[in-house]
């Protein structure tokens, strides 16, 4: 009650499918992803990404916001927070090829963990966490994404991870670095929807809360 005397309000309503749907459709997916106990999470397809139910995202776009979220990890699994998304079937059929990633993963388990910049709390590919925070596979994590007026701050379990500034020369050199490079409107929107990702493992998501700022 107080978190809603002071904005925040639940982004998930912990039981139906309610503000969510898979990307670039019209409505949630009919597998793939479960709901139980007041959690969301991905049924495993093998680590075939999208097989089942693929990335889902919110109906609203957010433009400056504060995102608290818990998530909990299978062994060897990998998932990710993704936001400024901007959906068009034709240019960006996928959520990577506009938002900036957070990673969710296990590092000791998944291959990415042996890669810089795509372990767990890392900006993925772009910049990496300052700290490790991260607990065991099987347990929760808080993570809370702040965006604001071109400025972001990542925190996992209260601690700040990452902090940078979009939009200028030197995000613009960030991404000219990374994987993205080939993909020419990669981090330049300032408001999108948010999304959670199918990348074929077990993932467990609950308690996601937002503020608009």
């Amino acid at each position: 009650e107080a978190e809603k005397r002071n904005g925040v309000s639940m982004l998930w309503d912990g039981k139906t499918t309610n503000g969510w749907r898979g990307a670039h459709k019209d409505k949630f997916p009919e597998k793939g992803w479960e709901i139980k106990d007041n959690v969301l999470s991905v049924v495993s397809s093998a680590g075939a990404e999208a097989a089942n139910g693929g990335d889902i995202v919110t109906d609203e776009a957010f433009e400056n916001f504060d995102l608290k979220l818990e998530w909990k990890i299978s062994a060897n699994g990998n998932s990710g927070i993704i936001f400024n998304i901007k959906e068009d079937t034709v240019k960006y059929k996928e959520t990577y090829k506009t938002g900036p990633e957070i990673q969710v993963l296990d590092n000791n388990g998944h291959p990415d963990g042996k890669i810089i910049k795509h372990r767990a709390g890392d900006l993925y590919d772009l910049i990496k966490s300052s700290s490790e925070p991260v607990k065991p596979v099987g347990e929760w994590n808080a993570v809370e994404i702040i965006s604001n007026k071109g400025k972001l701050e990542i925190f996992l379990n209260g601690t700040n991870v990452v902090t940078t500034t979009m939009w200028d020369d030197n995000w613009r050199q960030l991404i000219a670095g990374s994987k993205f490079k080939d993909m020419p409107d990669f981090g330049t929107f300032k408001k999108g929807r948010i999304a959670l990702q199918d990348h074929g493992n077990t993932v467990w998501y609950r308690n996601i809360k937002i503020k608009k700022l």
